[in-house]
């Protein structure tokens, strides 16, 4: 059996383990969260360096993208040091692939994304393969990466202006500290509404579940979000806050879902190869795996 396990920066409250079949092989997948402790986040990485067959990193990017320019963030940088003989994903390659074949799926087989929806996209150059997507799809797009990410209360209002942004602040914002760009440990647990006029105006919020849980206002009535992990508790608390509907990316494992870096460290063990795949083999594992979006009608 092999064994998948993602080290987190995230909350220990969403700790999950399940056990599975997949395209013939069995996998044990494991979330383990350290509770915004980077060093505790390390120690744990090489502990169990080479006794696992890939890890994902969670809670935290390694990278940020814009167009065809990608950012390292140097904490990040730090944590993947850790792991010497384990390979080590953050999820942005399963975002690149995954979560494009996920707008295409509800263009072709829904009608949430008709009529030119207005989307609200918590941080683009996290999601940068959604958020294209979308905006092919002929969605009217407003990424909030200054907002949310940076704190400054400047809406960009298309992918131009969060490629224009990213040249000019990406190379600074990397430099940065984690907490600082992201929401850890209990910061995940925590409401601090913001920005609640782009929240209002959007028919759809698209983005980081963490992002979307920090900042949102109490009410979310009859909007769609499309986002990633969440829990029986998430749906119960977007459901009482009066969103319609919700699109998770990654399938449900034994009655929830996880964070695209346990899938793409999930496809990287299937495929033996022992590190980060190519887009397009990435595409061969999705399209073998059958992986669809979960919908749910909250309403």
């Amino acid at each position: 059996m092999k064994k998948v396990v993602s080290i987190s920066l995230g909350s220990s409250k969403r700790n999950h383990a399940v056990e599975l079949e997949m395209c013939g092989q069995l996998f044990h997948v494991e979330r383990i969260g350290t509770d915004g402790d980077m060093q505790k986040m390390i120690a744990m990485i090489g502990e169990l360096d080479g006794k696992v067959d890939v890890f994902g990193l969670g809670g935290m990017d390694l990278y940020i993208y814009a167009r065809k320019r990608r950012y390292t963030l140097r904490d990040a940088k730090m944590v993947v040091r850790a792991a010497k003989k384990t390979p080590i994903v953050d999820g942005s390659g399963l975002k690149n692939t995954l979560e494009r074949r996920v707008i295409a799926y509800l263009v072709e087989k829904t009608s949430l994304l008709d009529n030119k929806p207005h989307v609200l996209m918590m941080c683009g150059a996290d999601r940068f393969g959604m958020a294209e997507a979308l905006e092919a799809a002929g969605c009217r797009l407003t990424c909030g990466d200054l907002v949310f990410a940076v704190g400054v209360s400047i809406p960009l209002r298309s992918l131009r202006a969060l490629d224009w942004t990213a040249r000019l602040f990406a190379p600074l914002v990397s430099q940065l500290p984690f907490a600082m760009l992201y929401p850890t440990g209990e910061k995940q647990e925590e409401n601090k509404p913001r920005a609640e006029r782009l929240f209002r105006e959007a028919d759809i919020i698209a983005g980081d579940y963490h992002f979307i849980r920090r900042y949102m206002p109490p009410r979310l009535d009859g909007k769609i979000i499309i986002t990633n992990t969440t829990t029986a508790d998430d749906l119960q608390l977007l459901r009482e806050r009066g969103v319609k509907t919700l699109v998770t990316t990654t399938p449900e494992l034994d009655g929830r879902t996880f964070g695209t870096n346990v899938m793409e460290a999930l496809l990287v063990a299937l495929s033996g190869k022992g590190r980060e795949l190519e887009a397009s083999e990435y595409e061969k594992l999705l399209a073998e795996a059958g992986f669809t979006p979960r919908i749910t009608n909250l309403h």
